[in-house]
Formats: structure tokens, C-alpha cells, sequence
């Protein structure tokens, strides 16, 4: 698992544990629902650290409780 699948993932299962849908946490971060879909799926290969730490405000999270994750220990190395 890479990096962006790695925080593809964490979102989708933060959503899971609140039950919210995306363009509910879009609306609650205060981006777009393009915004959050491009991040889950291909489109963005880079999420933005500002986008992600909305993302967090709206789950009413940390940054490094969104990254306090199994998820984020053992990935790829990304240079290549």
C-alpha cells in the first residue's frame, strides 16, 4: 500500500465509523465534494496537507490522529 492509498483508506474508514456519507464530510470540512472524491479515488496522487487537516476538522480529529494509524507503518517507499 502506498501513501495516497494509505489516506484514501483512513478516510473512508473514519466515514465507516461515524456513518457519514462523502458529501457529508465535505460539507462538514468545508471542501468540495470533487475535492474529497479526487482524493479517494485517482484522481489526486498527492492529497494536499491544507485539504487533509479540513478533512480532519470536519471528522473533529487531529492530524496526528488521522496518521495515528496501522495503516501508516509499514508503506512503500515512495522514491523510486
Amino acid at each position: 500500500m502506498n501513501t495516497k492509498q494509505a489516506v484514501a483508506a483512513r478516510i473512508l474508514d473514519l466515514c465507516n465509523q461515524r456513518d457519514l456519507a462523502i458529501n457529508t464530510l465535505a460539507n462538514l470540512s468545508g471542501v468540495s465534494p470533487s475535492t474529497v472524491y479526487s482524493i479517494l479515488g485517482e484522481k489526486s496522487q498527492n492529497p494536499g496537507i491544507v485539504s487533509l487537516k479540513k478533512i480532519c476538522d470536519g471528522l473533529d480529529i487531529s492530524l496526528r490522529e488521522f496518521f495515528d494509524c496501522d495503516l501508516f507503518d509499514h508503506l512503500e517507499q515512495e522514491i523510486k
